[in-house]
């Protein structure tokens, strides 16, 4: 027996088992592989290195019809498992969404010029957004809440398309399907560029005439994704996420069955994205209101158990979520617990009790130790205190 990195995996070897990988795929049987397509596929799932029988290696030339007996991979997949820390990962986090807003920039102004778009950098943001996610999702979900409340349209669509790729990654979702999903979503709101800004911008109620110039932003985005080449699932997501079950959506006034798995999903992400943003006219809600507001909406306008798995995924405190601790401690969730949400990773920086900065402390909540409980998500104006010195000073590399 010989063990191999996958990169030298040939058609025509023999693969006795697998012994190293990124997540926890299993080999339903051992067997030849014969074709190329069939090593591709154990690379997609995170086969990182095999053990070989040299001895049972094919000389001959090979068909290009994989045979029965290629082992096939099972996709279940932990979702929860992460192959680097968070603090590993939030440097190529950030690095993904600092070149994510310039991509949105970049299209604002090709679309203002009557340019088509470059999809080819959105697809390529998008799969660097869903490796990130892959080997942690923490660090650009807590990227998703440093938000600029007069960076909306910009980093709406980034968070939305971080959360999908989360979430899908959490259903199981094949990773090429998650790729167009979280491509979809980040230019899900490219219409609003051919929106009137003083419709766009408005910070009260939109008037009749005005909700309804404004409900044509889905369909700008549908067009605009679609005379740049893309199709499918992305393009499904930019002109239907307004759509509703119950079929009072906009702008095409789909329902029930006519709303894919997909379509479903990114409506979730959209409007709890949308509840908890900072604007410059209102203060973001806090996740929990934001959830409860989506649950109001089942099975109406959105999908009960798919809201239900957004939530056990996204967690009833996400990451990036200011909370004070029973202690009086403030501080940010900085890592999810499934085993027991209200335990998570409280990064600590400031005393409520004694009004004041304090030394940064890592608390586990779930620690055998740990005499501290999780009392209440906060703003961060309740205490005045200035959060995106402490993510520039505590978080980020």
């Amino acid at each position: 027996m010989k063990v191999i990195p996958i990169s030298q995996l040939l058609p025509g070897m023999f693969v006795q088992s697998v012994t190293k990988q990124t997540g926890r795929i299993k080999i339903k049987s051992q067997g030849w592989v014969k074709t190329q397509a069939g090593i591709d596929k154990l690379k997609n799932v995170g086969i990182l290195e095999i053990e070989i029988d040299p001895d049972k290696t094919l000389i001959e030339s090979v068909p290009e019809k994989e045979p029965a007996n290629t082992p096939s991979p099972v996709t279940k997949r932990d979702p929860w498992q992460k192959t680097h820390s968070a603090e590993q990962e939030m440097g190529k986090a950030k690095k993904l969404y600092d070149e994510a807003k310039s991509l949105q920039i970049k299209a604002f102004k090709d679309i203002k010029a009557g340019r088509d778009i470059d999809i080819a950098p959105f697809r390529d943001l998008a799969s660097g957004f869903m490796d990130s996610v892959f080997r942690n999702q923490d660090a650009l979900a807590c990227l998703t809440q440093m938000r600029q409340k007069d960076a909306y349209l910009l980093e709406h669509s980034i968070n939305v398309s971080i959360l999908i790729s989360i979430f899908a990654k959490h259903l199981n979702i094949d990773k090429d399907i998650i790729e167009q999903l979280t491509t979809g979503a980040l230019l899900h709101d490219i219409g609003k560029i051919k929106i009137p800004d003083a419709v766009l911008n408005k910070p009260g109620r939109f008037t009749d005439e005005e909700f309804t110039i404004m409900k044509n932003h889905a369909r700008f985005s549908k067009d605009i994704l679609q005379a740049a080449g893309l199709k499918g699932i992305a393009v499904d997501i930019a002109g239907m996420h307004h759509e509703r079950l119950d079929g009072k959506g906009y702008p095409f006034g789909k329902k029930g069955d006519e709303i894919s798995q997909y379509v479903r999903m990114a409506s979730i992400v959209d409007v709890y994205d949308a509840l908890t943003a900072e604007r410059v006219y209102k203060a973001g809600m806090e996740p929990i209101k934001a959830f409860k507001i989506l649950k109001e909406g089942c099975p109406d306008s959105f999908d009960s158990e798919l809201l239900t798995k957004f939530i056990q995924c996204i967690g009833i405190h996400p990451v990036g979520t200011l909370v004070k601790l029973s202690s009086q401690k403030v501080g940010l969730v900085t890592q999810s617990n499934p085993a027991s949400p209200l335990k998570p990773v409280v990064k600590t920086f400031y005393s409520a009790k004694h009004g004041r900065y304090t030394q940064v402390q890592d608390i586990d909540l779930a620690h055998k130790k740990s005499q501290d409980t999780l009392e209440s998500a906060v703003k961060t104006d309740e205490y005045k205190i200035d959060l995106q010195r402490f993510y520039k000073n505590s978080i980020l590399p």
